[in-house]
């Protein structure tokens, strides 16, 4: 599985996003299931609703299995506290945290994210650093 932000979720949907084409080439490279949390589907919900078409076309993803959400498990909401203490100074936003607490627990380390700086700053406990999807130009 793959982990996934709310910034590819976005621009794999809205074509003038300036990084469509990056994220619909790095996901159509992959041969594994992409998964997301809560937060992040949310978050990605949120900035799109310029676009009811948008915002349905997010639905259909989940719907059809292109992207499944994880739940949050009691102790996942522990660990987003404690990241989002650590990582303070960036500031670690809850979809971050809940994204890196699930990446623990399943111990994925791959993740499609526009959010270079803060995961590359972002460390996941016993497995480092993330593999950072879309690769930069």
């Amino acid at each position: 599985m793959v982990l996934v932000d709310a910034g590819p979720l976005i621009a794999l949907i809205h074509k003038s996003d300036a990084n469509h084409a990056r994220c619909v080439s790095a996901f159509q490279s992959l041969s594994e299931p992409l998964v997301t949390v809560w937060p992040a589907f949310t978050e990605a919900m949120y900035l799109l609703n310029f676009s009811w078409k948008a915002q349905e076309a997010l639905w259909e993803m989940v719907e059809r299995g292109g992207i499944e959400l994880l739940t949050l498990e009691a102790r996942d909401r522990a660990r987003m506290r404690e990241l989002m203490k650590k990582y303070r100074d960036l500031p670690m936003d809850l979809a971050d945290a809940a994204l890196v607490a699930v990446g623990e627990r399943e111990k994925l380390r791959r993740i499609m994210t526009l959010d270079r700086r803060d995961f590359e700053v972002y460390r996941l406990a016993k497995l480092g650093r993330f593999v950072i999807l879309p690769e930069d130009n």
